[in-house]
């Protein structure tokens, strides 16, 4: 659900790190190969018509879902679009049709949630919301020309571009060699992001981890420059480490906390935690424990103290280490990625290289097929399913992942090599299964809301969209007290199956509609930067079919009424977002809190709870012993679950972080 999830950000994602000059005119389109976790998804080509204009034709595939968009521009003085027209349908197969025009020192846009202008006294970028990555080749084209690499941008924003280092590439094939130039364009998302550009500056490649977009022919060059934009980023990533980490010498004494005990829900008044080195010294009311001499000491009268928090579905990103600390997460569980580039980024995180929590990695595997998940492991023998549940754990990995394309008939061979090894097993339900087939062959834990509510209904093939759609047109249908209800919740409280609901991201599925920002930001969406804000007001939800506005409405509920259900009945629910880190965090639990759990047993939840849930018990509670991961909130979020956005340090292993010098790093107002 990744990829959905962060859809508003298409084009900031896919696109934003691909800003390149295109040279005059091209005798030939420009073709280029687009990769999904390093599995050929796509393809976008880029045509200079006879007319001047220019036109590209962006399509991908992602088990199921993906665009199929035609985007046609014309160029003005400094290589700024002074027409743009984009349609087609989106990643969920919503119909786009946008269109931006400058004409008389006056620009004009229409699309999906805007139909706005404004006066155009000098060059100003229009970014649209939808259309092809090479819209951002152009625009990198205009900054790179314009004084000083910036260019203001419609609707709102600034963006700035910056010349890198190159690199001298050789094809396999045919021996051809060129010389590619690393570019960072600023002012899209949260972070630079990086390009590589032709020698005659058109677009060559990029790569934000999960996506690679490559010129044609050039496909088995990517791991060069991926490794030559890695050192780039890695340097700025460590200056942050090393101006945003602080290290008390000779121990941390934070007094005064409101202190949140996340083995009895309760909160203590008037509290003092002593952390020396990276562990919880001493804990006890105020005045009652010895400060170390020379301590630094924190006042935090009127705050509370909680243990850090959890995300327990996460598919990391660099940005998403920042995002994390400064909400408060200490520790996330990544559910599937690139076992290269996860391990590298933990290794970082670790280390105190770059900025980022606690890593738990579970391996991701599916079957072959036409929806097959973002994987290079994709397996359809019993042989095939061990070997990699083997090297998982040989590498570490706590956890195994199944997706929806896997054969059902494996799942009892991967539940039993798993737990032989000591290793959880969860994942979705494989399709032509369910979920409660999926238990009594050994899960451990059931990822995703939906994938209850599909236990009860005839859904064809759950690879495909429809295990979203069905439920958004017919969850509220599915009686909760029902016989058949209570005896699959009766069989997940007997085997101590887990349920990780990620409501928020279905939230956005359901009840995401163009012109309105996301539910899930809704809170925090005067602190984004900019273009981000705009980009999640685009709307970026399912279709919603004539009529049916209120039905995805009242499934929304009824999955809020779901977790609920799980919670009076004993069940054990985790904290997890499948979403943009650390916001989307907090709004889970708000929502869980919306849905009748009370506040106090949603911040156990997302912090002694999960440590349970994955045998990390050497953190989660504030006592003596323990790892020093601590946030301090301005507020009471036990009281009022709202409070958890107000975060003022987050502290990890004993390395304090201001959450607002952490946000600034991000472009992002602080919440105090």
């Amino acid at each position: 659900m990744r990829t959905y999830v962060l859809l508003p950000l298409l084009s900031a994602l896919l696109a934003a790190p691909a800003p390149a000059a295109l040279a005059a005119a091209q005798p030939a389109p420009l073709r280029y190969t687009l990769f999904l976790s390093g599995k050929t998804a796509g393809t976008e080509t880029v045509e200079h018509k006879p007319d001047g204009s220019w036109e590209a034709h962006f399509v991908f595939n992602d088990r199921g879902r993906g665009p199929d968009e035609i985007m046609r521009w014309t160029l003005g003085a400094g290589g700024v679009p002074v027409a743009l027209e984009v349609t087609g349908h989106d990643y969920l197969k919503n119909p786009v049709t946008e269109r931006f025009t400058l004409a008389n020192g006056r620009a004009t846009w229409k699309n999906s949630s805007e139909d706005a202008g404004a006066p155009a006294a000098g060059p100003a970028f229009y970014v649209p919301l939808e259309g092809a990555p090479e819209a951002y080749a152009v625009l990198a084209r205009a900054l790179l020309a314009a004084p000083g690499g910036k260019l203001p941008l419609l609707p709102v924003g600034e963006a700035s571009a910056e010349r890198l280092g190159t690199v001298e590439l050789k094809a396999k094939a045919g021996g051809h060699s060129r010389t590619v130039q690393e570019v960072s364009v600023s002012g899209l998302g949260f972070t630079p992001s990086a390009l590589w550009l032709d020698a005659d500056g058109s677009f060559f490649g990029s790569s934000d981890g999960w996506s690679t977009l490559v010129r044609e022919g050039w496909e088995d060059a990517m791991p060069q420059l991926v490794a030559a934009q890695r050192v780039a980023d890695e340097k700025r990533e460590s200056a942050l480490a090393a101006r945003l980490a602080h290290r008390p010498e000779k121990g941390l004494a934070i007094t005064g906390a409101r202190l949140f005990d996340s083995a009895t829900g309760e909160s203590r008044p008037g509290t003092t935690v002593v952390v020396v080195g990276d562990t919880i010294q001493a804990v006890g009311p105020d005045g009652a424990v010895a400060i170390p001499p020379g301590a630094e000491v924190v006042d935090a009268k009127g705050k509370a103290l909680l243990p850090g928090l959890w995300d327990l579905h996460t598919h990391l990103t660099d940005n998403d280490g920042l995002l994390n600390m400064a909400a408060g997460i200490t520790t996330v569980r990544d559910l599937a990625n690139d076992v290269d580039q996860l391990t590298a980024l933990k290794n970082r995180w670790d280390k105190g290289q770059a900025i980022g929590p606690r890593v738990i990695r579970a391996g991701f595997m599916d079957g072959p097929g036409p929806y097959a998940g973002p994987t290079k492991v994709l397996v359809s023998t019993q042989a095939e399913a061990e070997a990699w549940v083997e090297r998982y754990k040989e590498l570490g990995y706590e956890q195994i992942k199944i997706y929806s394309s896997m054969d059902p008939k494996l799942v009892p061979a991967i539940v039993a090599k798993a737990h032989s090894l000591g290793l959880r097993v969860s994942g979705h339900i494989p399709a032509f299964m369910t979920a409660e087939q999926a238990v009594r062959a050994g899960y451990d834990e059931i990822q995703h809301v939906n994938f209850l509510f599909l236990n009860f209904l005839p859904v064809p093939d759950t690879r495909t969209p429809a295990r979203f759609i069905e439920v958004a047109q017919h969850a509220a249908e599915l009686d909760l007290s029902s016989e058949k209800v209570r005896a699959f919740f009766q069989l997940l409280k007997e085997r101590n199956v887990a349920v990780d609901p990620t409501v928020n991201a279905f939230e956005e599925m359901f009840l995401a509609r163009p012109g309105q920002i996301s539910p899930v930001l809704a809170a925090v969406a005067d602190r984004l930067p900019p273009q981000v804000r705009r980009s999640f007001s685009a709307g970026g939800g399912l279709p919603v079919p004539p009529g049916m506005d209120g039905r995805y409405r009242d499934s929304e509920k009824a999955l809020l009424a779901m977790v609920k259900a799980l919670y009076d009945n004993g069940i054990t629910i985790e904290a997890g977002t499948d979403a943009l880190g650390g916001f989307s965090l907090h709004h889970e639990l708000e929502l869980y809190v919306e849905a009748g759990i009370p506040a106090p047993k949603v911040l156990q939840i997302a912090t002694l709870g999960a440590a349970r849930v994955t045998r990390h018990e050497d953190r989660g509670v504030v006592a003596p012993g323990k790892l020093a991961d601590l946030v301090l909130v301005d507020g009471d979020p036990a009281a009022k679950i709202a409070d958890i956005h107000r975060v003022v340090l987050t502290i990890k292993g004993g390395t304090v972080y201001d959450a607002g010098e952490l946000y600034r790093a991000l472009g992002v107002k602080p919440a105090v």
